[in-house]
């Protein structure tokens, strides 16, 4: 079993090596399984349950204190499943492929999915807060008010580019005056700006892709970026399994993860149709992503136009 996995786009992580044995462990785990379906939901179970990352426990908090998860999962014959908006929910991805096998749907969000998943023993209270973010979401002031302020809140916290150039929702701020805005600058730290984690398996037949998120810090109560959308956050056809992370937003709106799969099936491999994806990111919006996929020949490919995005690779002959 060939899996690749990676631990979101974004800016230099803290603790870059403790977060690579992460990754590592992830990928060796999901190589493993019986099949790439398990496989990448093995791996990216293995990646939720780290609070080094935002999926699962350590994911990013909303604008009304609340963290709420999604995923997507998806097999080379189009099989799909995917879920959003669940407080409570570590493994994500274990959800929608409940989704993916069980249900007759694609996609299933807020309480109803936290209703499936505990109908199906995913557990549905967890605990999702981590030190690091407990303490973030802390040292800020959010608004009491209805939607509209809490909107106003995010609006200029939510998705910009600091100057070094990430797109993570927590750099330092300008308010409308021009002043540094003193809530960014509590809340700036770039062990938060790696969107989601993702997996792409493949066994010598089959091909699988899965990715998980607990979203972008401080996005509005109930956004739903690119991870749960088909196509977007992930992608898998005969040709390709794909998982994507990074501005979700654009994401979404060039289908970054179908994209690369195209290439794919045009006669790329894996690695340049990934360069050609991201190429192709970067000219259309102007923001930063990654892109991890794995082709139907076996050939892995990984590309960013973020500061970093740490992957891992392994390998089991069965």
């Amino acid at each position: 079993m060939n899996v690749l996995v990676h631990g979101g786009a974004g800016g230099s992580p803290d603790e870059p090596e403790s977060r690579q044995a992460v990754l590592e462990d992830a990928a060796r785990a999901g190589s493993a399984a019986e099949s790439p379906v398990e496989g990448v939901e093995t791996a990216v179970r293995h990646l939720e349950a780290s609070p080094r990352f935002n999926a699962g426990v350590g994911s990013a908090v909303q604008s009304d204190g609340v963290i709420r998860t999604d995923a997507g999962i998806m097999t080379d014959d189009r099989e799909v499943g995917a879920v959003c908006s669940m407080p409570g929910v570590e493994h994500a991805v274990s959800v929608a492929r409940v989704v993916m096998t069980e249900t007759p749907h694609v996609f299933v969000s807020g309480e109803h999915a936290v209703s499936l998943a505990d109908a199906y023993g995913v557990r549905t209270d967890a605990d999702l807060w981590s030190d690091r973010t407990r303490e973030r979401w802390n040292e800020l002031t959010p608004p009491s008010g209805d939607t509209r302020s809490h909107l106003e809140w995010i609006r200029d916290r939510f998705g910009r580019t600091d100057p070094g150039g990430r797109e993570d929702g927590v750099g330092v701020g300008v308010d409308s005056d021009g002043d540094t805005d003193p809530d960014h600058e509590r809340g700036s730290t770039s062990d938060l700006d790696h969107d989601t984690v993702g997996a792409v398996a493949f066994d010598g037949e089959r091909l699988a892709a899965a990715t998980s998120t607990g979203g972008r810090w401080l996005a509005l109560a109930g956004r739903v970026g690119d991870v749960p959308q088909v196509g977007a956050g992930y992608y898998c056809c005969p040709a390709a399994a794909v998982s994507a992370t990074g501005a979700g937003e654009d994401i979404a709106r060039v289908t970054l993860s179908r994209r690369a799969a195209r290439h794919v099936e045009d006669g790329f491999e894996a690695q340049p149709a990934c360069d050609l994806a991201i190429e192709e990111f970067a000219e259309h919006t102007g923001s930063s992503a990654g892109v991890i996929a794995v082709d139907s020949d076996g050939t892995v490919g990984s590309a960013f136009n973020s500061d970093a995005m740490q992957t891992a690779y392994a390998h089991e002959n069965r």
